[in-house]
């Protein structure tokens, strides 16, 4: 939000200079992010002078030229060549000195040098209006007056407007600041608390009165309540034209665009009181009549910006007899606007429901000035005072006469806010006790009413504008920033509690997982929540029945919680591969969310990403890319670390995966893991391999709290390491080698590794070669040959009864 100063002090007489000004409002809660210096001609003039053309001579190389002596009130005049039709001696003229910067209608800046032109010095510039900024005339440079003496600075001549913009970064609670008259309301909070009391100033309204009732506008609001209150009036026989140039000045510091000077008076108040009005072009008002109600689904409507929209049921419309002519408090329509050829207007001030205001300004896509203060609630008893003070504002710039009583429709009054603070709550959440006249000073500077003292206690009244307001605590915050969060002393000594917490808990066992995925490699993404509908089509796993969706959805893309998080890390993914990035190890941890008929469930995962080279290019040897069995080791690792060292593996059920495998734990899945479907990938422009990993983390903490941990000595006596080249069919597994040998010997075999794999020439048809190696180890003794044979030998049978092994 952007404050003016110059403006900002028609409210609060303060000598104070900006920068100090800035860190009061700062203070206050009003955060200045910045201040910016306006100037209504930019760079101000500063070295263009008054001049006196003393001769003017045709240039004797050009037709359209004429080489002329100026008088700036220098040692010697100066000689400058001027393409003007209208240059002529004994004019006194705005000189740009030799260095002035001057701007373009573009903002450009261009210097002005000591030149040659056609063979003639020139040694500075005549200025038209255009290229000074003072107006858009380039027919011929600009006369001054004679009286106006040579070598005054322009600067002194013309009424050029210097202000401060304060950027102020408000917050969406602080709905009654959302104007200079609201921030200068908290700044006297603020200078009271400094012992500085200045007055408030409001703009008078007294000189408001009915010149005739000759163009009467009915109103009716059917929906009461979603227009709790409305007020109008008629303004005929007004002119419309460009605003005067201090209503300009304003608009412009705050970077609005002056458009004329009826919708300019509407904008002007808007930012002045925090009222949003607008005005119709009473002639196009059919029969004479506003309605504010709803209309059918899909009516359409062109708005202002040339756009057809379609309405929904729930949108609040002004309308006249016959058709819509705004969408309330968000937008107005093409073809009820003010236009030059205006004469009369309809001048509406009104209270809209907040809700209501922003739901339809998100569902068309639109954020104006108005719904921006309608959303977030503005003050409901300031609408008649706004409407006044706008129509007097134009009968003052525009003429007109009012010709009409002011139509209030305000059937139930939106009460104050009734709100008990006790003085030992307020101690307690402070930190330190604020004397008690100090509580009733501070909340009187911000117009909270103190109906009774106790003492214990306050009995207060909030205003309604106030709606951010409505509990102690809020009181109790008020109180705060006023008092000064600053000025609150740090205790010397510092009380804490220690707390018995489980190794178990959720985050300990996040970081455990999460430091050593970090270390392999892996960077950890946290993905929105609110994701498409559109999602749901790309696996049958997931259905729509099962989508909660948001009720206000921000867009159509961020409209449904999440029911997978495999889409969200698909987009990081893309988005870094569409950056070069192509190899990428992502993590996640995060809630999925389901509607299960009338029951809502979450639960939790992490979740793996890998594709691309699994380790960087390096002169030393080649990279190596991501593949299933990187991705195996990985998760075995993680599992390996939380003691989760026995599961069932089996093939992965889930449609997502062109293949992949799932371990469990009887009935209980811990991990499904593979490669994505390139049809799925495509959905995300995605053309390499992505392997992609689900913890149902919920069943992982389950399984964690069962664990024993069982502590041994390191073994004193060396293990024993025999292999064996097994001949076998293509259809065995590893897994049911590794099972048949730890059935055979259960207690002196520790380890079972399978390191060569061969299929190809000199071997049978359908058959391939394992090269297998089997640790030996006993913790009391050491092995003999004979015990070890004994084993190798029985391994060896067992592996040809059942698998039909051969030793090669």
């Amino acid at each position: 939000m952007k404050i003016s100063y110059n403006w900002l002090k028609q409210f609060i007489k303060t000598d104070w200079k900006p920068e100090e000004t800035s860190e009061l409002l700062t203070d206050l809660g009003l955060e200045v992010e910045g201040i910016e210096s306006y100037q209504s001609v930019k760079g101000g003039l500063e070295g263009v002078v008054v001049g006196e053309v003393i001769s003017c001579s045709k240039h004797p190389n050009a037709d359209k030229l004429k080489v002329t002596t100026v008088n700036i009130g220098g040692e010697s005049p100066l000689q400058i060549v001027c393409g003007a039709p209208n240059v002529a001696a004994g004019q006194k003229v705005p000189v740009a000195t030799i260095g002035t910067t001057l701007y373009s209608e573009t903002g450009e800046a261009w210097v002005i040098k000591k030149g040659k032109i056609r063979g003639e010095e020139s040694h500075g510039m005549i200025c038209a209006e255009d290229e000074l900024g003072l107006g858009k005339s380039h027919d011929g440079i600009m006369v001054l007056e004679d009286a106006i003496e040579v070598g005054t600075p322009a600067a002194d001549i013309f009424d050029i407007e210097n202000d401060h913009v304060f950027e102020i970064g408000l917050t969406p609670n602080r709905a009654d600041a959302m104007s200079h008259y609201g921030t200068a309301r908290d700044l006297k909070a603020g200078f009271a608390q400094k012992e500085i009391n200045l007055e408030l100033i409001t703009p008078s309204v007294s000189a408001f009165h009915v010149d005739n009732r000759t163009l009467k506008i009915d109103v009716e609001v059917k929906n009461k309540d979603l227009a709790p209150r409305y007020c109008g009036l008629t303004i005929s026989g007004i002119k419309v034209k460009t605003s005067p140039d201090w209503l300009q000045h304003r608009l412009k510091a705050i970077g609005l665009s002056p458009i004329n000077n009826i919708v300019d008076v509407t904008n002007y108040v808007l930012h002045e009181l925090g009222q949003p009005l607008h005005a119709f072009d009473a002639t196009k008002i059919a029969g004479n009549k506003i309605e504010v109600k709803k209309l059918d689904a899909g009516t359409k409507f062109e708005t202002l910006d040339g756009i057809v929209r379609e309405l929904h049921e729930d949108d609040l419309m002004i309308c006249d007899a016959e058709k819509p002519m705004c969408i309330a408090g968000v937008f107005g329509g093409s073809h009820s606007g003010v236009t030059e050829a205006t004469t009369s207007i309809f001048l509406e001030s009104a209270y809209f429901n907040p809700v209501s205001i922003r739901k339809s300004a998100k569902r068309h896509g639109l954020n104006t000035d108005a719904s921006f203060r309608f959303e977030r609630g503005i003050d409901p008893n300031i609408t008649e005072y706004a409407l006044k003070r706008a129509a007097l504002l134009i009968q003052e710039i525009a003429g007109g006469e009012i010709t009409s009583d002011i139509i209030d429709i305000y059937l139930k009054k939106i009460e104050d806010f009734q709100v008990r603070l006790s003085f030992d709550n307020a101690k307690k959440l402070i930190g330190e006790e604020i004397p008690k006249e100090t509580i009733k000073r501070i909340l009187t500077s911000l117009d909270i009413k103190v109906n009774n003292v106790t003492e214990t206690g306050l009995g207060l009244t909030v205003p309604a504008y106030r709606n951010d307001v409505q509990r102690e605590a809020d009181i109790i915050e008020e109180i705060l920033r006023v008092y000064g969060y600053n000025n609150i002393k740090t205790t010397d000594k510092l009380n804490a509690s220690i707390s018995s917490s489980s190794r178990f808990d959720d985050h300990k066992i996040q970081n455990i997982v999460g430091n050593q995925l970090a270390a392999q490699g892996y960077f950890e993404i946290m993905a929105n929540s609110l994701t498409t509908p559109n999602y749901i089509a790309l696996s049958e796993q997931l259905k729509e029945e099962h989508n909660i969706t948001m009720l206000n959805p921000l867009s159509n893309d961020l409209s449904v919680l999440r029911q997978s998080l495999l889409f969200s890390g698909l987009e990081a993914l893309s988005y870094n591969i569409n950056r070069k990035r192509q190899d990428l190890k992502l993590f996640e941890f995060g809630k999925t969310y389901h509607q299960f008929n009338e029951q809502r469930e979450e639960y939790k995962h992490l979740t793996i990403f890998t594709t691309g080279n699994n380790t960087p290019e390096h002169w030393h040897g080649l990279s190596s890319k991501s593949d299933f069995f990187f991705m195996k080791g990985n998760i075995s690792t993680i599992l390996e670390r939380l003691g989760i060292t026995r599961y069932d593996e089996k093939p992965v059920q889930d449609d997502m995966f062109s293949e992949g495998l799932s371990f469990s734990l009887g009935k209980t899945n811990v991990v499904e893991f593979g490669i994505l479907k390139k049809s799925i990938l495509k959905n995300f422009d995605i053309s390499q391999e992505v392997l992609f990993a689900d913890f149902k983390w919920d069943n992982i903490l389950d399984l964690v709290k069962r664990n024993k941990i069982t502590y041994k000595d390191i073994p004193k006596y060396p293990e024993v390491r025999r292999d064996f080249a097994l001949l076998l069919d293509e259809s065995v597994t590893f897994e049911s080698i590794h099972k048949i040998a730890k059935q055979s010997e259960k207690q002196l075999l520790k380890r079972v590794n399978l390191f060569d794999v061969y299929q190809g020439k000199n071997l049978p048809k359908g058959k391939k070669s394992y090269a297998i190696s089997f640790t030996l180890q006993d913790d009391n003794r050491t092995l003999t040959d004979k015990q070890i044979d004994k084993i190798m030998s029985k391994l060896q049978s067992n592996f040809e009864k059942q698998l039909g092994a051969e030793l090669r």
